[in-house]
């Protein structure tokens, strides 16, 4: 059963259409990857699935009711507010019971490696921590939909496979995610199935039992060819 439908989306910025006619499904429970090269139109497809860009065309059918937790490619948050008072100011925007915000706070920032950092400020914690709070902020609530914009981008070696992990582990809560990631290996490692998007299209998708011995990124270079180094494992 599918809990997102995205149908002939289109987004136009000026005479540029950043996405043309994309189609696709994402079924309960499973972990679906966007990949594609840089400019392929994934970010702005998460922000018009989300509402925070306007659809130029086509519709985005979803419970009105879902959960969605967002984190987002390029997190921001109040450089004068602390880990901890981060989540707060969170869990309030989500209306969140005083005793409910507390326990998923604490629980949350240690999922994510932060308890150590919640009481430092925010303006001084690396790239790689941001997108461990963002993360963190993202399951405030129980979301069923997670979105995550690039999860992996500032993290180290270690901290990008504590991440696939915690992605693996909310898929066997029984979580949706969506997942995008220019680093193939990545998507390879968590997706159950991979859309591929090229100029605003969908240029292809793959199931991971249906690679039959072949590699996604064999697939991707075949289905995207000359811009396939812009998805390079970095």
């Amino acid at each position: 059963m599918k809990i997102l439908e995205c149908c002939e989306l289109v987004k136009m910025y000026g005479k540029t259409k950043a996405v043309d006619g994309l189609s696709f499904g994402v079924e309960r429970g499973e972990v679906l990857g966007l990949l594609g090269p840089n400019g392929a139109g994934k970010t702005t497809t998460i922000k018009m699935i989300l509402g925070l860009a306007a659809l130029s065309g086509g519709k985005v059918i979803i419970d009105r009711n879902t959960k969605i937790g967002y984190s987002p490619e390029t997190p921001y948050f109040h450089p004068f507010l602390t880990g901890y008072e981060v989540m707060r100011f969170h869990s309030k925007l989500q209306k969140l019971d005083r005793r409910t915000a507390d326990q998923q706070t604490g629980k949350l920032l240690e999922l994510a490696g932060l308890a150590g950092a919640a009481g430092k400020k925010v303006r001084n914690y690396s790239k790689g921590m941001l997108q461990r709070l963002a993360f963190a902020q993202a399951l405030l609530g129980d979301p069923e939909l997670i979105i995550l914009d690039e999860p992996t981008s500032g993290l180290d070696a270690v901290g990008r496979i504590e991440m696939l992990g915690l992605v693996g582990k909310l898929k066997r809560k029984g979580k949706t995610i969506i997942i995008n990631s220019h680093i193939l290996s990545d998507i390879e490692k968590v997706a159950d199935r991979t859309i591929i998007i090229t100029n605003g299209r969908l240029a292809g998708m793959a199931d991971k039992n249906d690679l039959a011995g072949s590699s996604l990124e064999e697939l991707f270079v075949k289905t995207v060819g000359g811009d396939a180094h812009a998805c390079a494992d970095t």
